[in-house]
């Protein structure tokens, strides 16, 4: 079998990430993002072995999850993958969608849609399209605010969605 090739053009093109409106979803005016809460389990580490993965925001005010805008020519899924790989260069296994909500950009007042899913991470990548522009760190999951809004979504899907 032939090795295979792996030419600079290729590499620069997977390092790039998707920029531009003109794919971008919309319902009843309200942009569609999608995203995820990468998340990983340290054995042995006790309550500090669940830990989730949050990127800093592009203009550098706070930590948060990878999301982005859910484009026309890919599936729901698809778009959470992408986007998390483009934002925070890590890839996994995607599981059941968390639910939906609604919210408004505080700086623009757009309105959105916005669809999570959890993602157990399973590769850590080096390199990704963001690199240069976001940090990535991961969590103890019981020490961040931002897990009430998980612990919330995730309820609510057991509540609603869930034969459990």
């Amino acid at each position: 079998m032939a090795a295979a090739v792996v030419s600079q053009e290729n590499v620069v093109a997977s390092l790039v990430s998707r920029t531009g409106r003109h794919l971008q979803r919309y319902n009843k005016g309200r942009r569609q993002v999608v995203g995820c809460i990468p998340y990983r389990y340290t054995k042995g580490k006790g309550e500090d072995g669940f830990q989730v993965l949050v990127i800093s925001s592009q203009k550098g005010k706070g930590m948060l999850f990878p999301k982005g805008g859910w484009e026309s020519d890919e599936t729901i899924k698809q778009g959470a993958l992408r986007e998390t790989y483009e934002e925070a260069g890590v890839k996994g296994v995607l599981e059941p969608q968390l639910g939906e909500w609604t919210f408004q950009s505080r700086t623009h007042g757009t309105d959105y849609e916005g669809y999570m899913f959890p993602l157990r991470v399973k590769e850590e990548l080096d390199f990704w399209p963001e690199k240069t522009n976001r940090l990535r760190k991961w969590v103890c999951a019981c020490y961040i605010p931002c897990l009430n809004i998980f612990i919330y979504i995730l309820t609510w899907y057991l509540n609603h969605w869930c034969d459990c």
